[in-house]
């Protein structure tokens, strides 16, 4: 497989995954007679959102700096 074909690829991957986190959001959870369903989880797609952009700017030939910010109250 060539670079330019994963790039696709995992171009696609992230438009899926960028997709599920707005459906998700928009409200995938619910509860009905005391039983939940959650259908995705969003801290999984978020992890698979930033993994797929690293991916792709390294198949770039790009480099990725990945920072947490945490507040201070």
């Amino acid at each position: 497989m060539t670079d330019t074909t994963r790039i696709t690829e995992t171009r696609t991957r992230l438009s899926q995954y960028i997709a599920a986190e707005t459906a998700v959001l928009q409200g995938q959870a619910y509860s009905m007679r005391q039983r939940s369903l959650t259908r995705a989880d969003l801290s999984e797609i978020r992890k698979a959102i930033v993994d797929l952009y690293a991916e792709i700017n390294s198949l770039e030939g790009g480099s990725i700096r990945l920072q947490r910010v945490v507040p201070i109250e």
